[in-house]
């Protein structure tokens, strides 16, 4: 045979699932968009067409609803690694479990207080609109042995209006950017972090409170850099997650470096004292680092389109 078989998996991508949890008046809403990977032992069905170790992927896309409704979404991690397990463990074709969730976040509509003519707040615990912040990410890999939990948020837009300085760049005959010592600093952050629980022995970490924690750190960072670049920012952004999260060991940022250029308003007799910018989607530098507690190996994807 002139060919063979490489890495292959298979599974159905993009399950919307929307969960309703019911307590009362008071409803919770968990809004997911599920893609299930698998491989092991397929190498029957790719040259012979022999689908006898295939567990169908519309059966997959069952076992997303199913799970939602026996197993509840406590969180984007915790559904993944429910329904890793549950692959890897029922089917002994498969070997390889990879699930990743995309979390859209709603958040309640505040209502007219209680006294005015309309329902009031204390009687409406069932209307949300939905943030538009970021989306929240993870993937779960799981072998039968041992995990791999990665997660991360995407569309996150920041902005310095100041705090922000570009200067003493290498320059060359086509170098046309002034160096600047006051500049709006902006980006859309997409990033990953690694856990390092990796097996069932390990207590589990909190995913809800360490996905606030990190985002809590990683802004905070990004406001409190006197940044001379952006890819100091990042640095302090991935340190500070390390140094403050001891459940993560690798963090990567990709960071489009979002330009505003100052608008010449001379021609119409008036000085714009870094006040009016215009703000340009394209090109843009994009910056991009992984940040590592010492002593550990980096295993998140350097192209993080990938992950």
């Amino acid at each position: 045979m002139p060919t063979i078989l490489g890495q292959n998996q298979y599974g159905k991508a993009e399950n919307r699932v929307v969960k309703i949890t019911r307590d009362g008046a008071t409803h919770h809403i968990k809004d997911l968009n599920v893609s299930v990977a698998l491989s092991g032992d397929m190498e029957e069905v790719h040259y012979s067409g022999s689908n006898a170790n295939v567990l169908p992927t519309d059966t997959t896309k069952n076992t997303v609803y199913a799970f939602a409704k026996e197993h509840g979404i406590e969180s984007a991690e915790q559904f993944g690694i429910h329904l890793a397990r549950h692959f890897v463990t029922s089917q002994p074709a498969i070997h390889r479990a990879r699930i990743r969730v995309e979390e859209y976040a709603w958040e309640r509509i505040e209502t007219s207080d209680a006294n005015s003519k309309f329902i009031g707040a204390d009687e409406v615990k069932h209307s949300f609109v939905r943030k538009g912040q970021e989306t929240r990410l993870t993937q779960i890999t799981y072998d039968g042995s041992s995990w791999e939990v990665v997660s991360g948020l995407k569309d996150l837009t920041v902005m310095n209006s100041t705090n922000s300085e570009f200067w003493g760049y290498v320059k060359d005959k086509y170098t046309t950017l002034k160096e600047a010592h006051d500049r709006i600093l902006a980006t859309s952050v997409s990033g990953r972090w690694r856990f390092n629980w990796t097996d069932d022995e390990q207590r589990m970490p909190n995913w809800e409170k360490s996905y606030e924690q990190v985002r809590r750190h990683m802004l905070q960072a990004f406001a409190e850099t006197y940044s001379l670049s952006l890819q100091q920012t990042l640095y302090q952004m991935g340190s500070r997650i390390i140094e403050n999260r001891a459940e993560i060991d690798e963090v990567r940022f990709s960071l489009p470096n979002s330009h505003h250029f100052l608008v010449d308003l001379e021609p119409f007799g008036l000085k714009n004292d870094n006040e009016v910018y215009f703000a340009a989607d394209r090109p843009y530098g994009l910056i991009e680092a992984t940040v590592l507690r010492d002593g550990c190996e980096p295993r998140i994807p350097v192209d993080l389109t990938n992950l």
